[in-house]
């Protein structure tokens, strides 16, 4: 993808960041969030992406352009509060003002979450399985707040004729983010990681440079009714994650039984690898990675 306009949300994100660092070096890039990071605008900025201060909650796209070719939607508003209200109309109404905004558009990729399914244990969820409340005991609106941005964007897609793909992410990661990350830093912290007790917690970690390479090719499935996609990599559970820091660190993960966590939640890849093509980094080989940028 090259010579394009694309309009990226939540770019300062540890999904957002290298999508928005890497379409910037062949493309005229903007980047709308609140900017509360001083240091990840600095840096979006040196890039060569152009940073806009737009708060989601309000869809005042005021001073924005409307002309985009593409729009890659990773804004998130996850509160812990339960400010339903809020979290509502960030996830979810600004999902439709923004397509309304840029409907000249000729594709919208909106970053859902695989958070959206009904827990399932090791079954592996598909695209028309059950949806329901799964990351209820620790963020109280995500997954419905997840849910109803999915609806918004089905919705303005027809109606707006945006070609639309709605990717469902399951764990994101790279070298400085994502949920293995933090398992890196409790273990060096001596704090105990939390797992369901129906273990294994088994989930699709998929890596930063995966996620960068495959958002051109899910801006080019999209379509009108949207196209909606699970988007994940190979199935690893949390505790051979942990397992293999703990080898490379010579740390000792502790885990603590509670179903106050997440549960598992593993992915049927078929569609997404009909339409993208499979994820490449191996997650031994990106927990590898992440593990030497952190303790060289």
């Amino acid at each position: 993808m090259e010579g394009r306009k694309i309009l990226v949300t939540g770019p300062t994100s540890t999904v957002g960041l290298p999508v928005a660092l890497d379409l910037a070096e062949r493309n005229e890039v903007w980047g709308v969030a609140r900017f509360g990071d001083a240091a990840a605008r600095e840096r979006l900025e040196a890039a060569g992406v152009r940073c806009e201060v737009v708060d989601l909650s309000t869809s005042d796209f005021t001073g924005l352009p409307d002309d985009f070719d593409h729009v890659v939607n990773f804004a998130i508003a996850r509160g812990s509060d339960a400010d339903w209200d809020h979290d509502l109309a960030a996830n979810g109404e600004a999902v439709g003002m923004l397509v309304r905004h840029c409907r000249s558009a000729r594709s919208f990729l909106h970053c859902s979450s695989t958070a959206v399914y009904l827990p399932a244990g090791a079954h592996e969820v598909v695209e028309t399985d059950a949806l329901g409340d799964n990351h209820r005991v620790m963020f109280a609106t995500y997954s419905i707040a997840k849910i109803a941005s999915e609806v918004v964007a089905r919705t303005a897609c027809r109606q707006f004729g945006v070609p639309t793909t709605i990717a469902r992410l399951n764990v994101p990661y790279g070298d400085h983010g994502g949920w293995p990350w933090f398992h890196l830093k409790m273990m060096e912290a001596g704090i105990p990681i939390p797992v369901h007790p129906d273990r294994p917690n088994r989930f699709n970690p998929i890596h930063s440079d995966d996620i960068v390479t495959q958002v051109p090719r899910l801006l080019e499935v999209a379509t009108v009714p949207a196209t909606t996609v699970n988007w994940a990599g190979a199935p690893a559970s949390l505790e051979d994650w942990c397992g293999l820091i703990g080898e490379l660190t010579g740390l000792t993960p502790e885990f603590s039984e509670t179903e106050h966590t997440i549960g598992s939640v593993t992915t049927d890849n078929t569609r997404m690898h009909a339409l993208i093509g499979a994820a490449t980094i191996d997650w031994r080989t990106g927990i590898t990675r992440m593990v030497e940028a952190n303790r060289s």
